[in-house]
């Protein structure tokens, strides 16, 4: 068998990819190694005597697999983290979450009626100022003032 290296090389040139993914039919190796210009490999490459293999890839079935563990809290632990709690979750973004989840418990507390909307202002402020370090500390607050008159 004689040595089709140039075939290999013009081919790959010609069909876009790399050398290694070059595929000479056995059949027609004759054929092949008789061509010498473009024209004549072009040729052969649309009867079908050259072809490319296709492009392998990387598999992502491990990956979803992954994400989807983390989904519901697994391979989050200690060894797992790199940076601190402030670099995965920003305090900004904590803080976001925080006022976002009071001000919407406020709102339903002014709606049901638990508070009126002089109390409820109060509170709106307060929350903003960051009284209150969660839904649970800002009810309990309510709760406690509730008798009281501010």
């Amino acid at each position: 068998m004689s040595d089709l290296a140039t075939q290999k090389r013009v081919a790959a040139a010609v069909m876009k990819c790399g050398v290694n993914r070059v595929r000479f039919d056995p059949e027609r190796l004759s054929d092949i190694e008789n061509a010498i210009s473009r024209s004549e490999i072009r040729e052969l490459v649309a009867d079908g005597a050259i072809g490319a293999a296709p492009i392998k890839g990387n598999s992502r079935g491990r990956a979803r697999i992954r994400t989807e563990k983390r989904s519901y809290g697994h391979k989050k632990g200690y060894g797992r983290r790199k940076g601190r709690a402030g670099a995965r979750t920003p305090s900004k973004r904590q803080w976001i979450l925080r006022i976002r989840a009071i001000r919407s418990s406020l709102r339903e507390m002014r709606e049901d009626g638990s508070i009126d909307r002089r109390t409820y202002r109060k509170l709106y402020r307060r929350a903003a100022g960051g009284q209150f370090r969660s839904r649970a500390h800002m009810k309990a607050h309510v709760d406690m003032t509730k008798g009281r008159n501010e």
